[in-house]
């Protein structure tokens, strides 16, 4: 936390004890603090480098600057050489102390040197100014909020709401993110008053105010600025800097993991990986009782491939009623699936195996084509089609993309309808004011002039992955199990290399990753290679009301959804009896699970206690 202009009051102050309990699973292995009359620090410890004397705040020699990092910093190895011979004395065997020292060389420059995975608060005492900073890809979270004129900050919502005064009120337009997008996207968060700093950007706190700069961003090249070279060149780079980034992610001093789905990423992930130095631990798998879902098949050819200990948890549905409270109290937002469930549940089989650290292969499919929607574009942009429109959908598509002829998830015009049946009457009679569409999300100028393949990479990494795919369904379920996921594929160099890739290298005939597959010719079984793309559907709200859970009942009733106020109980009760039906089932991913995101904010609103509607206008 840190005060503008007057000095933290004792209430004020001791509520970092109280906010640093609550992110006791972030860094359970030891816990610190830094106190004075403008800013106060507080750091839970989760020790996978430096065991002995990482911890944090690290204050300067001279007592000027204090850091706190949740994160790592991986090419800190060579930083640190490279400071040392200018001069620097480290005080700690801590990767992020790096930070400091940079900051001390080169201002906020450093940024620009350190490659990770991290958000960081560095406070300067000497001029009172705090600087605050998310990684390039938003791996790592990191919120704020300005309450009675201080600025307070946590690696979770959780810790904010702990501060005297914090407002619970929704922010209407997070919501209706929910419901449109796989999920909400920063800035904004569900509650109004708390945000989240956006990938790619660092925020200044000092007596003037608040400044927020954009430091990095994901860039395609202009279609006529592509440089092609031939195939042997890109697979070359693409090994030499996929097997740096896992190199550098295998940087511990405590035993290193991996997630083997028995996909072609984590494959590879796990191959390379157990074939560095130290090599890996073990790896960890989900499978289902349902065998349309199942995977192991393909898990225990790699497992017999790496020659390697693995560890799996078969999952049903009675593990969803048991671990989804617990899911949106780490999340804290509501989700429209029911997955995060297997995520939280793996974690845990990783912690309980004694592991800290594991490799997951997250990004991949964004960063070479790996869904079918890149074919549909594909075969569009070869093809001279476009898909026909309403004026209003082109005008909506203009809002978000800055381009008419692309279509992301659906049709929002139509999804319009929809949700206007679902939100409560006093909330659709302003409609407009917290339509997300009306709101910005990406740049639209990086969208100008470059392939439609990677206008859906750019927007995909933008509204699926940082908040969503490595956020509440990454980073969250594995902290809650105080598990630290690193991710080769979402390294800065690899992923300014892949960017530069020809469209036709990554879908190449049709064919998803092309150049991904063509790298694991040598490396991977061709039964992993050459498995179709398996998308895993986990179970939603009809299998959970057919199976007469009484607690999604509870959350659905009629007189609850009313007097919350955020839904029509009307369409909530018409969609519970027909998702009720025996044997009714949504085609997914053609039709929306619209029931599962209102139970999952009714958990959120009452483990949050989130007031309802009518008491907070």
């Amino acid at each position: 936390m840190y005060s503008f202009n007057r000095k933290l009051n004792e209430n004020e102050m001791a509520s970092l004890n109280r906010m640093n309990k609550l992110l006791f699973h972030r860094g359970p292995d030891e816990c610190d603090s830094y106190l004075s009359e403008r800013a106060c620090f507080g750091f839970c410890y989760l020790k996978t480098i430096g065991l002995s004397n990482g911890l944090q705040p690290i204050i300067s020699e001279d007592s000027r600057y204090v850091l706190v990092c949740d994160g790592v910093i991986f090419n800190y190895l060579d930083l640190k050489t490279e400071l040392i011979e200018m001069g620097h004395h480290f005080r700690t065997d801590s990767n992020a102390e790096v930070i400091l020292h940079l900051y001390e060389e080169s201002g906020l420059q450093l940024l620009d040197k350190i490659s990770g995975q991290f958000s960081f608060s560095l406070y300067d005492s000497l001029e009172h100014k705090l600087i605050v900073a998310r990684d390039h890809f938003g791996i790592t979270p990191l919120f704020y909020s300005l309450i009675n004129g201080v600025f307070v900050f946590a690696s979770e919502i959780k810790a904010i709401l702990e501060y005297p005064g914090a407002d619970r009120t929704v922010d209407l337009v997070g919501l209706d993110q929910c419901f449109s997008l796989p999920g909400i996207v920063s800035p904004r968060t569900i509650f109004k008053s708390i945000s989240s700093v956006k990938p790619g950007h660092y925020i200044t706190v000092d007596q003037s105010g608040i400044s927020e700069v954009e430091y990095w961003d994901i860039s395609y090249p202009k279609d006529q600025a592509i440089n092609y070279h031939d195939e042997s060149y890109y697979l070359e780079k693409i090994r030499d800097l996929l097997n740096q980034s896992i190199r550098r992610r295998m940087i511990s001093d405590v035993p290193v993991g991996a997630y083997l789905s028995g996909g072609l990423d984590s494959s590879l992930i796990s191959k390379l990986a157990n074939g560095m130095h130290k090599g890996l631990h073990s790896v960890y798998s989900m499978t289902f009782r349902d065998k349309f879902f199942d995977e192991e098949a393909f898990q225990e050819i790699m497992r017999k491939d790496i020659d390697i200990q693995g560890h799996s948890y078969l999952f049903d549905l009675e593990d969803v009623y048991k671990n989804m409270s617990r899911v949106i109290w780490h999340s804290e937002t509501p989700l429209k699936e029911s997955y995060n469930t297997t995520s939280i549940i793996l974690s845990n089989l990783v912690r309980g195996n004694g592991v800290k650290v594991v490799l997951t292969g997250e990004g991949a499919d964004e960063l070479f084509a790996g869904y079918p929607s890149y074919k549909f574009d594909y075969f569009r942009y070869e093809s001279g089609s476009n898909m026909e429109c309403s004026i209003k959908e082109s005008e909506y598509r203009n809002k978000l993309w800055g381009r008419a002829d692309f279509l992301y998830e659906k049709n929002y015009t139509e999804f319009d309808e929809i949700k206007k049946s679902i939100f409560s009457r006093d909330i659709t009679e302003n409609y407009n004011e917290i339509n997300f569409v009306n709101f910005g999300l990406v740049n639209k100028k990086r969208l100008q002039g470059i392939h439609p393949l990677h206008v859906r990479s750019y927007i995909d990494f933008k509204v699926r992955v940082a908040d969503h795919l490595i956020s509440d369904h990454g980073d969250r379920m594995l902290m809650a199990n105080s598990v630290e996921g690193r991710y080769p594929f979402l390294d800065k160099d690899l992923v300014e290399f892949v960017t530069r890739i020809p469209p036709n290298l990554k879908l190449n005939n049709y064919e998803e990753k092309y150049i991904l597959k063509k790298l694991s010719d040598k490396v991977l079984p061709g039964a992993i290679i050459n498995r179709e793309k398996f998308g895993f559907s986990a179970p939603g709200s009809p299998q959970l009301l057919q199976n007469k859970s009484e607690w999604v009942q509870d959350y659905l009733s009629y007189n609850k959804i009313k007097k919350d106020g955020y839904f029509n109980p009307d369409t909530i009760e018409e969609l519970r009896i027909r998702y009720s039906t025996r044997g009714f089932l949504l085609n997914i991913p053609y039709e929306e699970d619209l029931l599962m995101p209102v139970i999952t904010f009714g958990i959120l609103k009452e483990m949050f206690n989130i007031p309802n509607y009518n008491d907070a206008i």
